[in-house]
């Protein structure tokens, strides 16, 4: 008999143990990444709240967006990306230009500031990351990398 997935340990009560596991690393991941944002962000800039680095990776990444994109992107409000989005551009790290498709929107982009700030606090982490998985094999992180863009992915549906 074909099974299509692996069966997961249960406990007494249960409770599947696998995802207890991954509660349990994802919950410690987490709050390391927080407490490492809130790093990157002031190395961007002494004011940059942690939250506010996401956006430059983001616009990094994708390019010029409305805010509204970026807001459902990160699953917040309206008003929260619009408070985050103005204090990165009162530090010079985004602007706004009109949107060609759309009159009364507009386009957030990262600056050459930002970008050239960003650039010099992403190339130190990936440095970092280099040093701490020296030992792993490039193969695991290329596989870690492919499941926590498949579990990203699976958040977005």
């Amino acid at each position: 008999m074909h099974q299509t997935t692996p069966p997961h340990p249960e406990d007494g009560n249960g409770v599947d143990q696998a995802y207890l596991a991954l509660e349990r690393e994802l919950a410690v991941f987490l709050r390391r990444a927080r407490a490492s944002s809130g790093e990157m962000a002031r190395a961007v800039h002494p004011e940059l709240e942690a939250a506010a680095y996401g956006l430059l990776v983001r616009l990094e990444d994708a390019g010029e967006q409305r805010a509204t994109d970026l807001a459902a992107y990160f699953g917040v409000g309206k008003a929260t990306m619009s408070r985050q989005l103005r204090a990165l551009g009162d530090l010079g790290l985004v602007a706004r230009t009109p949107d060609p498709a759309d009159g009364r929107a507009s386009l957030v982009r990262i600056t050459d500031e930002g970008r050239a700030r960003f650039t010099r606090v992403r190339d130190a982490r990936r440095a970092h990351h280099v040093r701490k998985l020296s030992d792993w094999d490039p193969r695991e992180i290329a596989e870690l990398a492919r499941l926590l863009r498949q579990l990203n992915a699976s958040a977005e549906g």
